[in-house]
């Protein structure tokens, strides 16, 4: 048996699961709303305060997917309890960050201000100059926003020049050595 896929997950006071046919999931709590649509092969059940998974057979897609359905409604649930959050640092003479509204202005040493409007449920919040936190109740979209700021001006190993997660490691290359 999946050993993440066997585990029931709680479900904590204020928060309320709901499963309809097809294994449509919602789940709505103090921070909001979340619905999703699981594999329809999977059995989901709610028991008491708890959400509990089990698949029909052990085949290797059941495996795979008994795992992956608990996880997912796992995550669906501290969503809409605690919600998530990715923290990004910009680093680079010259970089700077700025937030007005809804838009996110990024000065990364490019001849223009690169300029991202936040996703619909996705909130960014500037702290100095240099700092993003990326917040939000879906796990998946607050890290798929949080890439795509990333990806705007990656890090490069030389200098550490561009935009990384906060407990992201740059391995750092030597540069080039004169002639002698």
């Amino acid at each position: 048996m999946s050993r993440i896929g066997r585990m029931p997950i709680a479900v904590p006071a204020g928060v309320t699961v709901e499963i309809a046919e097809n294994n449509v999931v919602t789940v709505k709590g103090p921070k909001g709303t979340l619905t999703r649509t699981l594999a329809p092969e999977m059995d989901i059940k709610l028991e008491g305060a708890e959400v509990v998974v089990t698949r029909p057979n052990d085949l290797k897609r059941m495996k795979s997917l008994h795992g992956l359905t608990r996880t997912l409604i796992n995550n669906m649930v501290v969503g809409v309890t605690n919600g998530y959050e990715k923290k990004l640092e910009v680093n680079g003479v010259g970089y700077r960050v700025a937030k007005s509204g809804k838009k996110l202005t990024l000065n990364l040493g490019y001849s223009h201000p690169v300029e991202m409007l936040d996703p619909e449920g996705i909130e960014s919040v500037v702290e100095g100059q240099n700092i993003i936190i990326v917040k939000g109740i879906d796990k998946e979209k607050v890290g798929q926003y949080a890439a795509e700021i990333r990806d705007k001006r990656r890090p490069e190993p030389y200098k550490g020049k561009g935009i990384k997660y906060s407990d992201e490691v740059i391995r750092r290359k030597v540069g080039k050595t004169g002639k002698k």
